[in-house]
């Protein structure tokens, strides 16, 4: 539920935007930034996200995750434009705080040979809600007006809280009982994680004080995995804004037949989410990785070569983009030593992956205006996924190397 809950609340509104607009009267630039402002705020707002778990910890951050996503989803559909971007603006705070407290909980309690299959878990299970709000929220707007439709997520929402409410409160029962002496403490005083690695313990194989965040080697290994992450989610965010229209100028589809075809990008990341660590669970995780980067190269090479073969692109496309971010957050937990290692890492990651991707779509517009044609945004596309390949796979390969699968 926390999965689906980080995805589906922000993508249920692009199923009914022409409803939205007409009802508050939104132009056409309003309705962009009511879509665009949540990758914006998972941008800016992962300080606070850093703040949040150092201060409270993983348990009560998920909390506030779940619990300002059910604010923000009932009240955008209570008002006008201000309160639809307010209950925008509050969704998407909450679920920054969730993307940086994810992969902090998978270091923490996940056992190390199965990191990759937890993180594509997690991945495949986000994109399955993004595929459920696209297919049901403008049926449910249909029967009883977007604003319903949009509110009904606050049920999932709430189901996932009413999960999380008795694990917070058990995590914390736990932790007050190992500080009057009877459990085992990492270095901060916080009880280590059955099955996993602790909280703040250094039980990871080679997680030693000379290769932690501290150390010069992982500083580098973040710095370039937020290269990866630049460039994959700003080949995501321009492929998913200009795919359809791309196939409607190229091939002559109608706007439903292009909506269609392009949904089989978001489809095909389950396949690569979950491929991922089945084949890094058998072989080293570079493996895969370059599998993937293989992939996404082909997209944009594909359209500008082969615009036949659409389906075959988006399909291919779609399972890189999937596996693209599970291969680059399935290092996070071989670097970081501490929650707080982990936390800092995942939001330097997401700060430059978020920016990147808010700038790609309008630079990608941008192009196609310019040119009157598509090459250059497919230009611009391929560029961004060759960055994700050289960075992505020289981070992969050096956390291999300095971190070694037991």
């Amino acid at each position: 539920m926390l999965a689906i809950s980080l995805r589906a609340p922000i993508i249920a509104p692009t199923a009914v935007l022409g409803e939205i607009q007409a009802d508050i009267g939104l132009t056409a630039a309003g309705a962009g930034l009511l879509t665009g402002l949540p990758v914006l705020i998972f941008a800016l707002a992962t300080p606070l996200a850093t703040r949040t778990i150092s201060r409270w910890g993983p348990e009560a951050t998920v909390l506030l995750c779940l619990g300002g996503v059910l604010a923000g989803t009932v009240i955008r559909s209570l008002g006008p434009a201000a309160v639809v971007f307010a209950g925008t603006a509050i969704i998407s705070v909450a679920i920054t705080l969730g993307n940086i407290v994810v992969p902090v909980l998978i270091r923490r309690d996940v056992p190390w040979n199965r990191v990759s299959a937890v993180t594509g878990a997690y991945s495949a299970i986000m994109n399955v809600g993004s595929m459920a709000a696209v297919l049901t929220t403008a049926p449910l707007a249909a029967l009883v007006g977007w604003r319903w439709a949009l509110a009904a997520w606050a049920v999932v929402v709430a189901i996932g809280l009413a999960y999380w409410l008795p694990t917070a409160r058990r995590r914390r029962e736990a932790l007050a009982s190992d500080h009057g002496g009877a459990g085992p403490e990492g270095p901060s005083g916080r009880p280590a994680a059955t099955g996993g690695r602790g909280a703040d313990g250094p039980d990871a194989p080679g997680a030693t004080a000379s290769t932690s965040l501290r150390g010069r080697s992982n500083r580098w290994i973040v710095v370039v995995l937020t290269v990866a992450f630049c460039g994959q989610s700003a080949a995501y965010y321009a492929t998913t804004t200009w795919l359809p229209l791309l196939l409607a100028d190229v091939r002559g589809l109608s706007a439903t037949a292009s909506g269609a075809s392009a949904s089989l990008f978001q489809v095909a990341a389950i396949v690569g989410a979950l491929g991922v660590p089945l084949l890094a669970a058998r072989t080293r995780l570079w493996v895969p990785t370059a599998g993937i980067a293989v992939l996404w190269i082909s997209l944009p090479i594909g359209l500008l070569l082969a615009p036949d073969a659409y389906l075959l692109w988006s399909v291919t496309g779609g399972i890189a983009q999937g596996g693209g971010f599970t291969a680059i957050f399935s290092v996070i937990p071989r670097v970081a030593r501490t929650d707080r290692e982990a936390a800092t890492a995942s939001a330097r990651i997401q700060t430059g992956g978020y920016l990147a991707a808010t700038c790609a779509p309008p630079v990608a517009g941008w192009l196609h205006t310019l040119t009157g044609g598509w090459t250059a945004p497919l230009l611009l596309v391929l560029a961004l996924t060759l960055a994700f390949t050289v960075a992505g796979l020289s981070a992969v390969q050096a956390s291999e190397r300095r971190h070694p699968r037991p």
